[in-house]
């Protein structure tokens, strides 16, 4: 059994890498490519310093690593989450953000027409006195994060404007075949030309602009790579070989289009699915599970039939139609009124004791847990009601198999008692149906219900997960393809293991 888990273990790796290099590439070859509502917002780039919209774009691009093939930015992402790191080890940010060494900014395009020799800034000195407390040490940070953000925008601004002016160069000189669609020039082709007119003029003073930002962003980045040698934050994981490898969490990154972490994200969602879940699973087995033994039993006669007819005619009604007539009967005022429209809490739940109580003046007062059910039973109601029928026809199809085999016959030929023969054979030998079902129920729960959170205003998982879809937000959705697959694959191996232990003949040996 050890060297069968081990294995399956290890054809995980493969597996998810292939999943999500799959969900990675969709993403590229969808219109607009990664990060396409990104740029048509212009991000956060609006305080980075403003800026022409090829400017936004640009910096957009240099700042996620758009601009390189898909591939490459797989490679980047993949070296990312993996649990081993190679080179200096990351910091953490109080806010539980992970930071690395500021990457390497690029040569200005064809900077050897400008200048001799690339101008190198230098760097600000680093002031490390006294006491350096959290708040010190953040505030360090942050402004030189900010300068060499502001530093890099104009960087790349200039490097988009002087690729436009390359391109009209190009055209003023005779080389109109050598520019794009988006007037960029095919730089590796492109030429000076001995005419020193007004188009290499204008040239070269975009060129002279473009060194010179190029100067003061490589001196920012000097100032923040020295404030990130400094050490002023917890570095991430155990080294292996000092500044060489070591081992640590996988970094998920931050959301492109909300600015935070994506764990925190998945942490704030997580629990709120969960809780859903954990409620609503536990009510369909407990329903449908004993549903589907009695019918199985009770075969052909009225119990069956009618227990048929009910759970079927409730897996007919749509979800969509349940939650919409709960809110619209149930919850609305017009109605009858019975629950809350929307959302996990009372706006007051905050001032709440956790348990139901009476008041000074005798009212009663609901608390916390009594609050946090009421606004659940609806979203729990619609979850619930559509599993009914898949479990208890499974449960009653594998008894009724089994109800059919010698061994039962041998067991009421000697005299067994009714009861024993169905708890202890027949319930016993179906239960590997029911387990390949139950192994399905984890990654459903970590996923969510779209239909529900959306009807219901619950802000769980399926509502980021079709959000971060809407808006491509490459973070957010490799980050739950990846937690999803690993559940699913987990899932599988927990359901073989369950099934040796339900069946004595299944080994894996």
């Amino acid at each position: 059994m050890a060297t069968y888990i081990t294995r399956r273990l290890m054809m995980m790796i493969p597996t998810l890498i292939g999943i999500t290099f799959l969900i990675f590439m969709l993403i590229a070859l969808s219109p607009g490519g990664i990060g396409a509502a990104l740029r048509a917002s212009g991000g956060s780039v609006s305080a980075e310093g403003g800026g022409s919209r090829a400017q936004q774009e640009a910096y957009l691009e240099d700042r996620y690593g758009l601009d390189s093939p898909p591939p490459v930015q797989y490679v980047r992402w993949l070296a990312r989450i993996s649990p081993i790191k190679f080179g200096t080890r990351s910091q953490e940010l109080p806010n539980g953000e992970v930071i690395a060494s500021p990457r390497a900014i690029r040569q200005p395009h064809m900077w050897e027409w400008f200048a001799d020799k690339l101008p190198v800034g230098e760097a600000a000195p680093l002031k490390l006195e006294g006491e350096l407390t959290e708040d010190k040490r953040l505030r360090i940070y942050s402004d030189a994060a900010a300068d060499y953000a502001r530093a890099r925008f104009r960087f790349v601004g200039e490097q988009a404007e002087l690729l436009q002016s390359l391109g009209r160069y190009a055209k003023a000189t005779g080389q109109a075949a050598l520019v794009d669609y988006r007037g960029n020039p095919d730089l590796g082709e492109l030429v000076r030309s001995k005419d020193d007119g007004a188009a290499w003029a204008e040239l070269k003073i975009q060129g002279d602009k473009t060194l010179t930002a190029y100067a003061e962003a490589v001196a920012a980045r000097a100032t923040l790579d020295a404030v990130f040698d400094a050490r002023l934050f917890t570095q991430v994981g155990v080294p292996i070989i000092p500044a060489v490898v070591s081992v640590a969490w996988p970094d998920l990154g931050n959301s492109m289009t909300r600015g935070q972490p994506v764990i925190n994200l998945i942490t704030t969602a997580l629990p709120v699915t969960l809780l859903l879940n954990l409620i609503a699973f536990p009510i369909i087995y407990f329903i449908a599970s004993p549903c589907g033994m009695l019918a199985a039993v009770k075969q052909g006669r009225w119990q069956d039939v009618a227990m048929g007819s009910l759970i079927v005619a409730l897996w007919s009604v749509p979800t969509v139609w349940a939650g919409v007539m709960c809110l619209g009967y149930l919850a609305s005022n017009q109605y009858l009124g019975l629950f809350p429209v929307g959302g996990l809490h009372d706006n007051a739940s905050a001032t709440f004791r956790f348990l139901p109580s009476f008041d000074a003046d005798g009212d009663f007062a609901r608390g916390y847990l009594l609050d946090t059910l009421w606004h659940i039973a609806l979203p729990v109601l619609c979850l619930v009601y559509g599993g009914f029928a898949v479990l208890s026809k499974q449960t009653r199809a594998a008894m009724l198999e089994n109800f059919s085999a010698d061994y039962v016959r041998t067991a009421k030929a000697k005299g067994v008692a009714p009861r024993n023969i169905i708890v202890k054979h027949v319930l016993r030998n179906s239960l590997l149906p029911l387990i390949t079902m139950f192994a399905s129920v984890f990654p459903a729960m970590l996923a969510g219900s779209v239909v529900i959170e959306r009807i219901f205003s619950i802000p769980g998982m399926g509502s980021m997960v079709i959000e971060s879809i809407y808006l491509r937000d490459r973070e957010v959705l490799l980050a739950n393809t990846l937690m999803i697959a690993a559940v699913n694959l987990l899932a599988l191996l927990l359901a073989d293991i369950l099934y040796a232990l339900a069946d004595p003949r299944i080994s894996y040996k």
